[in-house]
C-alpha cells in the first residue's frame, strides 16, 4: 500500500505525487481530500490503516493526521463563508459582443445561486484583490443580516460601502449595457 492522499488532490499519480505529505495543499485541494475521504468512508468498509505520517504502528492518529483534519476544518469554514458572501452577492449575468458591448444583468437565478430576488447589478470592490466583479445586489427590504429590523431604508444591500453603482445604468435597472 501507499499514500495517495495527495495524488487524489493533486491529479499527478506520477511517483513524484505519490508522497505521504499534503503540506503545501490549498483550501480546495483539502477539501478534494475531504470529499475522497467522504466517498471513501460512505462506499467502502476499511480493511485496515497504512502505518507512517497519519497512523501509528497501533492504528492510531498522529499528530500529522490531527494537523490536517484541522486544516480541513478551517478549509470548510473558508467554503460556508465564500457560500455566505454568494448567497449576499452572487455573480452577474454577462455577455460581450463587438457591435453591443458589454451586458450585465440580474435575474433570481444568475450566477447560479437560486434566490427569492432578482436584484440590480453593481461592482463589487474587495480590499485586497484587483478589480471589481459584477455582483447582484438586493434593492429593497432590510440589508443582509439583518431580517428583522425595523429600522432600515429599505434598501437592501445598496448602502454597503464596497458597492459602486455602473455609470450611465439607472439605479434600479436590473441589467446594464456598456458600450465597447
Amino acid at each position: 500500500g501507499r499514500d495517495a492522499t495527495r495524488a487524489f488532490a493533486s491529479g499527478d499519480f506520477s511517483p513524484a505525487g505519490l508522497v505521504d505529505t499534503v503540506s503545501g495543499l490549498s483550501p480546495a485541494e483539502l477539501l478534494s481530500i475531504h470529499s475522497w475521504l467522504s466517498f471513501y468512508r460512505d462506499n467502502y468498509e476499511p480493511v485496515g490503516k497504512l502505518v507512517g505520517r497519519f497512523y501509528d504502528e497501533n492504528g492510531a492518529p498522529t499528530e500529522a493526521l490531527r494537523e490536517v483534519e484541522a486544516a480541513i476544518e478551517e478549509a470548510l469554514k473558508l467554503q460556508a463563508e465564500s457560500e455566505q458572501k454568494q448567497q449576499q452577492f452572487p455573480p452577474c449575468n454577462s455577455e460581450w459582443s463587438s457591435a453591443k458591448g458589454t451586458r450585465f444583468w440580474c435575474s433570481r437565478e444568475s450566477g447560479g445561486v437560486p434566490r427569492a430576488w432578482a436584484g440590480v447589478p453593481r461592482r463589487l470592490h474587495r480590499p485586497g484583490s484587483q478589480g471589481a466583479p459584477c455582483v447582484c445586489v438586493r434593492s429593497s427590504g432590510p440589508p443582509w443580516g439583518q431580517p428583522g429590523s425595523s429600522q432600515h431604508r429599505d434598501r437592501g444591500d445598496l448602502d454597503d460601502p464596497r458597492l459602486q453603482q455602473y455609470e450611465g445604468c439607472h439605479p434600479l435597472a436590473e441589467q446594464c449595457v456598456l458600450p465597447t
